[in-house]
């Protein structure tokens, strides 16, 4: 479940009947906690036994200080992006003992599932990208992703289920309000990804097992849902991929939550 996707705040949940983790906590506590009592699952029931952190800008880790410091959730991070978390203005609360420092390409886990972290391009301390498993179930998150990289793509397609992201469209950056720095910083190799990007990254790395792709991130202002969806479907119709037959395309709405997705190995 996307709790929210986008500039504004990020927060993803996966689970199952054994437990559950949340993706960087860049909202309100107060939206996390009342989404997730909707579906049954509240974070001092035990439930979920962690929070896995992307990257260290405030849209990522706004409430972490809450759901380590006050919760006492185990929160996993690389120990660059750990630091400045702690320096951090928008983290007001102290992680404190829940602290958990990760390495990329190394496993770990979490309730009961198997993570690993790899590297992921962008104007961040350090960023990762997550690969998630149990079983034959197997699920990638590449969020905030500069460029595309042999990594992604190698974790991309090992995966059934993908949340990738698709920021902007490069017409309406091109043309729209930003400064002409700020263009230049979400199009740089250590921005964001574009539309045409995600679509490339997505027929490259396209395989039968891919059954999802959530599209992430997507700009209030540089990009809409329609057409960023329009745009891949698109591109992957081209390779003879088609959605909605060969695989699900969605893209996430930015500041409500997507329906509690079952996911199927």
């Amino acid at each position: 479940m996307s709790l929210a996707s986008g500039s504004s705040g990020n927060c993803y949940y996966l689970g199952d009947e054994d437990g559950g983790l949340l993706i960087d906590a860049g909202i309100p506590i107060r939206t996390i906690t009342k989404t997730l009592k909707a579906e049954g699952i509240t974070l001092d029931s035990g439930h979920i036994q962690g929070t896995i952190v992307t990257h260290d800008h405030a849209d990522h880790i706004r409430t972490i200080g809450v759901i380590g410091g006050v919760y006492h959730l185990p929160v996993y991070a690389t120990a660059p992006v750990h630091r400045s978390i702690s320096s951090s203005r928008f983290v007001l609360d102290p992680i404190g003992a829940s602290r958990r420092d990760i390495e990329t390409f190394t496993p770990f886990e979490v309730a009961g599932f198997t993570i690993e972290a790899f590297p992921v391009p962008h104007d961040s301390a350090e960023n990762v990208g997550y690969h998630i498993t149990k079983g034959d179930f197997a699920f990638t998150l590449a969020t905030d992703v500069g460029h595309p990289t042999e990594h992604i793509e190698e974790y991309i397609s090992r995966a059934a289920h993908v949340v990738l992201e698709a920021n902007y469209d490069r017409e309406m950056l091109r043309t729209g309000s930003y400064p002409d720095f700020l263009k230049e910083r979400v199009s740089s190799p250590l921005g964001h990804l574009s539309n045409d990007e995600a679509a490339e990254l997505l027929a490259r790395t396209y395989h039968p097992g891919m059954k999802n792709v959530w599209l992430c991130h997507l700009s209030k202002d540089n990009n809409h849902p329609d057409l960023c969806w329009k745009s891949i479907e698109a591109r992957l119709f081209a390779e003879g991929i088609r959605v909605g037959k060969d695989l699900s395309l969605t893209a996430l709405r930015r500041t409500t939550a997507s329906p509690m997705y079952l996911l199927e190995p």
